[in-house]
C-alpha cells in the first residue's frame, strides 16, 4: 500500500476537487476529526448537529452553532440562549429526563432575532420533547425543522421500586413499611419477567374497654388482615384461606403507603362509668385498605364490642354481642367477630376480641374470653410479625380483663393480641406493627387498671426482581 503525506490537497485548475473515482470507498481512521468551515456541501454536517453527550445541561447556557444538547430540567426550568443567527446555523435540544412538562425549557433568540417569525422566546412543554432549529434569514429567523417526542424508555423484564425497609429473599424483593411513607415504582416489568406485586396490609388494632369498679371489660379486635401471595410456600399455612385471588399489577406510580395506628389505651376515671375501647386506624396500599380493629366493650352500660377489621369483645354484665368483623366487608374476609356474653349467670365476665383467623372467645360463667388467633404467613414476608414455628403471625385479638369472681384474664391471640388486665397490672397492649388488639382493663370491686392500646399496623410489598 502506497502512502502520501501532505498538509493540503488543492485542485490543479478550477474549484472542484475529486477524491477517488465513482464506486470507491474513502475511509477515515477512527479518531479523525472533520472540521466544517461552513462552505462545503455534501460532506460532513448537513442539517445535523454534534450531540454533546459529555455535557448534560442543567442550568441556563448559550448554545453554539452545530451542537445538540441534552437538557435535564428535573431540578428546575432554565433557558437555552441561541447564538447569533447566521444562514444555515443549527442547534438542537432534547429532554434528557422527560420533565419538560413539569419544568419547562425556554429557547431564547439572540437580541431582537426571531423564532418562527416572532421576536419572542419559545417554551418546550412536552415530556420527552426534542427540537431542531435552523437559522434561515432575518424574516423568519430560527425555524424549528424537526419536533419529536422521545417518551420511550428501555423495558426492564422485572419491576423495580423504592421505599420502606428493603430486603431480599431469594429472587424476591421485600419492602416493609412500619410507618407511613412513599413507595415509588420505577419500572413496571414485562409479562416475560414480572409485573405483579404481592402484599400484606394490616390495620391498627382496637383497644380494650374499661370500667371501675364493676364487670369485666372486653378485649380489642385486631386490625383488618389482607394479603395476596401466590408464590410463597408451603402450599398450606395458617392464613392461606384468606389469600386474595389476585395480586396488584405494577404501574409507573408514586404511592403513599399509610400505616394505621392502634386505638389508644384507656385509663379508668375512678367512677363506675363504662368506656368502650378506641378503634384502630386503617392501613392502605394502592387499592387495598385494611380497616382498624373494633374497640372492646365495657363492663356494664351498653357493653357491646365494636365493629371493625375484627370485632371487639363484649363487656360483662348481661347478654351482649361482640363487634362484627370484616367491616367494611372484603372478600376474602379481613377479620372475624369479637366474642359475646350469653348472659348466663354469673355474667360479669367479658369476651375476647376477634383475630384474623379465629373469633374472639365468648365469656362464660367461669372464664373471661381469650383473643382470637391471627393469620400466620411463611417468612417469605420478611422478619416481622410474631414468630411461631416457621410462620410469622399478625392481627391477633385481645383477651378480656378479669373480675374478682374470675381472676384469670383472657389471653391474647397469637399475632400480637394483648392479654387482659388484672388488679396487679394493666392490660397488655397489642404488639407494634402486628395490628394486634389491646387487652380489656380489669374491673375489681375496689380497684381497676387501664386497658391495653391496640398495636399499629404494617404493610409489606413483595415482588420478583430477578430470575
Amino acid at each position: 500500500m502506497s502512502k502520501i503525506e501532505v498538509n493540503a490537497i488543492e485542485p490543479q485548475c478550477g474549484t472542484n476537487l475529486t477524491v477517488g473515482a465513482s464506486g470507491d470507498t474513502i475511509t477515515f481512521p477512527s479518531g479523525t476529526t472533520v472540521v466544517n468551515n461552513g462552505s462545503q456541501t455534501g460532506f460532513g454536517r448537513t442539517g445535523t448537529v454534534d450531540w454533546q453527550t459529555g455535557s448534560i445541561k442543567t442550568a441556563t447556557f448559550t448554545a453554539a452553532n452545530g451542537e445538540g444538547y441534552f437538557c435535564n430540567t428535573s431540578g428546575g426550568a432554565f433557558t437555552v440562549n441561541l447564538p447569533a443567527g447566521s444562514a444555515g446555523a443549527i442547534v438542537s435540544v432534547s429532554d434528557y429526563t422527560r420533565t419538560f412538562a413539569t419544568n419547562n425549557l425556554v429557547i431564547s433568540p439572540d437580541g431582537s432575532e426571531k423564532i418562527g417569525g416572532a421576536a419572542a422566546d419559545l417554551t418546550l412543554t412536552v415530556n420527552g420533547q426534542s427540537a431542531t432549529f435552523v437559522y434561515v434569514d432575518g424574516t423568519e429567523g430560527w425555524i424549528n425543522v424537526q419536533n419529536a417526542e422521545n417518551t420511550k424508555t428501555g423495558e426492564l423484564p422485572y419491576m423495580a421500586a423504592t421505599g420502606g425497609t428493603e430486603t431480599t429473599c431469594g429472587d424476591y424483593k421485600i419492602h416493609t413499611f412500619t410507618g407511613t411513607g412513599p413507595f415509588n415504582i420505577t419500572a413496571t416489568g414485562t409479562p416475560s419477567g414480572n409485573t405483579q406485586m404481592e402484599y400484606l396490609v394490616v390495620g391498627g388494632g382496637g383497644s380494650g374497654g374499661v370500667r371501675a369498679p364493676g364487670n369485666a371489660n372486653g378485649g380489642g379486635g385486631a386490625g383488618g388482615f389482607r394479603f395476596a401471595s401466590p408464590s410463597i410456600s408451603p402450599l398450606t399455612y395458617p392464613a392461606k384461606p384468606l389469600a386474595a385471588p389476585s395480586t396488584l399489577t405494577a404501574t409507573l406510580t408514586d404511592f403513599t403507603v399509610t400505616i394505621g395506628g392502634g386505638g389508644a389505651a384507656l385509663t379508668p376515671d375512678g367512677s363506675s362509668t363504662p368506656v368502650i375501647g378506641n378503634p384502630g386506624v386503617a392501613s392502605t396500599f394502592s387499592t387495598i385498605t385494611s380497616a382498624g380493629g373494633g374497640g372492646g366493650g365495657s363492663g356494664g352500660g351498653p357493653g357491646l364490642g365494636q365493629d371493625g377489621g375484627s370485632g371487639g369483645g363484649s363487656g360483662g354484665g348481661g347478654a351482649r354481642a361482640g363487634g362484627s368483623g370484616n367491616t367494611p366487608p372484603t372478600s376474602p374476609a379481613q377479620g372475624t367477630n369479637g366474642g359475646s356474653n350469653p348472659g348466663t349467670s354469673p355474667d360479669a365476665q367479658a369476651s375476647g376480641g376477634g383475630g384474623a383467623t379465629a373469633v374472639g372467645g365468648d365469656a362464660t360463667p367461669s372464664a373471661n374470653g381469650a383473643g382470637g388467633a391471627g393469620g400466620g404467613l411463611p417468612t417469605g414476608f420478611g422478619a416481622n410479625g410474631v414468630p411461631c414455628g416457621s410462620f410469622r403471625y399478625y392481627a391477633g385479638g385481645a383477651g378480656a380483663g378479669n373480675t374478682s369472681s374470675v381472676p384469670a384474664v383472657g389471653s391474647g391471640g397469637l399475632g400480637g393480641g394483648g392479654a387482659g388486665g388484672n388488679p396487679s397490672g394493666a392490660a397488655v397492649s397489642g404488639t407494634c406493627n402486628t395490628g394486634g388488639g389491646g387487652g380489656g382493663g380489669t374491673a375489681g370491686p375496689s380497684s381497676s387498671t387501664p386497658s391495653g392500646g391496640g398495636g399499629s399496623g404494617i404493610v409489606v410489598i413483595r415482588y420478583k426482581f430477578q430470575n
